[in-house]
């Protein structure tokens, strides 16, 4: 029989003690990620959602003592080992997400603003892997204290099933432990430049002066009053580029220019882009990857601020802020998979508050 979503986290490990125990870890685990996907923000609205949904739940939750206190439900993820948490999600998003060949992986962090106390410099940074064409989050992990994206990034690829895959990653993961990660877990990379990596983008640009360009694709999008057209050139000859072996599996070097014309005012901006590569020189394959790339700003970090108020989540106790952004996650994947219902997420969620068959529906419980 298929596994449901909360088969895959009923393997966590209680962090309470045993004379704390009055709910069932499964139970809390449960009622949480429900009431999220029904719009709850807080441990007290998860609370109410329990309260007003108590009989429903009762249906086919134990609930040895009725529904926990707002109080357990912030002990309990704050508490939670938040590695066997993120790696139940991965291992259930494997199940939902078909990874295709040429699937576009995006890698990029997103800063939970609230998660900063008055007494405190640090914040909580995650990491991301969106998948474009499932349009799920894939995995996430936590940026240390004392590190930053560049350590994360090759750790959360390790956790992944890349094979066959593309991944994209801004300037910041441009770096050549990360090329040899996802060249190993036999995937290709997009990497964007800028100055961070010696003269590579000096070289980069030498190349594009001096010799020929091997492909090359134009993408014309017409949308919010404006018409962008990206043009995008490719080079295999790396004979410009020093210490190219350095970058295991790099075969390209390519170019973006995009042009924006804003229709209510005639204004025309330009901008120029640089990237390497482990694809071959096919510009169009080339261009859809890299403008996928924002696939993970508009879809995944603008959906968990707008929808989820993600940014203003006050969340600051233990393990709380980061186990909860996996709450917001594992919902946000749900409702991303849930395509009976033409609308929003925001009117999803609605929706499944109003209606307990949906919420299952959603659920595929």
């Amino acid at each position: 029989m298929d596994k449901n979503l909360f088969d895959y986290f009923s393997e966590i490990d209680d962090p309470r003690i045993d004379r704390t125990k009055d709910h069932l870890l499964e139970d809390i685990i449960t009622i949480a990620v429900l009431a999220v996907l029904c719009g709850a923000e807080t441990w007290n609205e998860i609370a109410a959602f329990g309260n007003a949904k108590h009989s429903w739940l009762q249906t086919f939750l134990q609930l040895p003592n009725g529904i926990p206190s707002h109080d357990t439900f912030n002990r309990v993820f704050s508490l939670l080992d938040p590695k066997q948490f993120g790696d139940c999600f991965i291992q259930w998003t494997r199940s939902i997400a078909v990874m295709s060949n040429n699937e576009i992986v995006s890698i990029d962090g997103k800063t939970i603003c609230g998660s900063r106390s008055n007494d405190k410099k640090t914040v909580i940074h995650m990491v991301s892997a969106w998948a474009s064409v499932n349009k799920v989050v894939l995995g996430q992990l936590k940026v240390d204290d004392k590190s930053n994206e560049i350590t994360a990034i090759p750790a959360l690829l390790n956790l992944l099933t890349l094979k066959g895959c593309i991944v994209t990653i801004d300037a910041m993961g441009c770096q050549k432990n990360i090329a040899a990660v996802i060249i190993e877990q036999e995937a290709d990379y997009v990497f964007s430049l800028k100055g961070n990596q010696g003269n590579l983008l000096e070289q980069t640009e030498d190349s594009f002066r001096f010799l020929k360009v091997e492909d090359v694709d134009e993408d014309v999008d017409a949308d919010h009053g404006r018409v962008e057209t990206r043009t995008c050139s490719v080079i295999s000859d790396l004979s410009m580029i020093e210490h190219a072996k350095d970058w295991k599996g790099l075969k390209t070097i390519v170019r973006i220019d995009a042009e924006r014309y804003f229709k209510s005012t005639g204004k025309i901006e330009r901008e120029t882009r640089y990237y390497i590569s482990s694809l071959l020189a096919n510009a169009q394959l080339l261009n859809k990857s890299i403008r996928s790339h924002w696939g993970v700003e508009n879809q995944l970090h603008w959906s968990l601020d707008v929808s989820f108020n993600e940014d203003n989540s006050r969340k600051r106790v233990g393990y709380a802020a980061q186990n909860f952004s996996v709450l917001c996650r594992i919902t946000l994947n749900l409702l991303r998979k849930e395509t009976s219902t033409k609308c929003g997420i925001k009117t999803k969620r609605l929706k499944a508050g109003w209606d307990n068959e949906y919420l299952l529906k959603i659920l595929k419980i």
